[in-house]
């Protein structure tokens, strides 16, 4: 089968690589252009392209789908199916009707919760028990589009967006594979979703990253977790940038102001708005690489009184 598949980054790899075990299919590979990357702006190519090329599969990098050049190569390929994961672009109508088969999304979510850019770290902040993947067929909506089928994933305490991420990568890419024939044989039944469930996930930005300590321990335990360990958590200490790599739950009570730092020189503490303790375990101080809390207090002695506050 001649299949078309749009993804970018480490997520959308997963999938591909899962049909290109599955052998037997012509498949193109359409991804976003390389982007600079790190201090130094170095032009990278995004992680599917590394893989595509790899595996010896024809990959595109268009600027835009809309346009006569798009088409053009839309008609060459002539997919019989478009297979999108985290493509990270709005398809028009004309690349989503294109197909015989359709155009189908894997989605990092239980539609029709979290439609958007960020549902698998949205599901950590949000402090949910479990998420999982939605195999849909796309329309012109933002995950509008009927269910094919789901598979849930569990979500634990020691999750964080890291470990996460690969459990709904490799669940996305194993449903795909066994969905997939059910398309072409007809025999699996569309589910349209309900609108009134819906809940959005929106992009991370730098504001979500921002970490108030007058919030309950639970909450805060989630946004760090959420964002770790990209693009983390952050606090001031003082007129210095503080990122937070990861932290513990405790049964530590502390009658101080939320924010207060507490450490017996070996640990270190972080008083929440609940009263509760959280332990700082990773932090990444500013223009330093990650350490552990330990390293950090040897070389970071604390005042009596010291907070971390939340950034203007």
């Amino acid at each position: 089968m001649k299949i078309l598949f749009m993804g970018t980054p480490d997520f959308a790899v997963y999938s591909l690589k899962a049909l290109c075990d599955r052998g037997g299919d012509e498949i193109t590979v359409v991804t976003q252009p390389d982007k600079p990357k790190g201090r130094k702006y170095v032009l990278t190519p995004p992680e599917v392209k590394v893989f595509a090329e790899e595996r010896g599969l024809s990959v595109y990098q268009p600027t835009s789908l809309k346009g006569d050049d798009f088409a053009e190569l839309l008609h060459s390929i002539d997919p019989e199916i478009i297979i999108v994961a985290a493509y990270g672009k709005i398809l028009p109508p004309s690349v989503i009707n294109y197909p015989k088969y359709g155009c189908i999304n894997v989605h990092g979510s239980l539609l029709p919760r979290y439609r958007g850019a960020a549902p698998i770290q949205r599901a950590l902040i949000d402090g949910e028990s479990e998420t999982g993947i939605t195999i849909m067929y796309m329309n012109e909506g933002l995950d509008t589009g009927d269910m094919l089928a789901k598979a849930t994933v569990k979500i634990t305490d020691e999750d964080n967006f890291e470990s996460l991420f690969d459990k709904m990568a490799t669940a996305g890419a194993e449903l795909l594979v066994e969905t997939l024939p059910k398309i072409i044989d007809g025999s699996i039944v569309p589910e349209k979703q309900d609108d009134s469930l819906a809940t959005y996930a929106s992009k991370i930005e730098k504001d979500d990253c921002k970490v108030d300590f007058g919030y309950p321990s639970r909450a805060i335990f989630n946004k760090i977790r959420g964002l770790s360990p990209f693009p983390l958590a952050y606090a001031m200490r003082g007129d210095n940038q503080l990122k937070l790599v990861s932290v513990k739950m405790t049964d530590k009570k502390s009658d101080k102001a939320a924010g207060s730092l507490i450490s017996d020189g070996k640990k270190l503490y972080v008083v929440c708005g609940d009263g509760l303790c959280l332990e700082i375990t990773e932090v990444l101080p500013a223009g330093k690489k990650r350490m552990s809390a330990s390293d950090y207090l040897r070389g970071n002695l604390l005042k009596d009184g010291e907070l971390l506050s939340t950034p203007v």
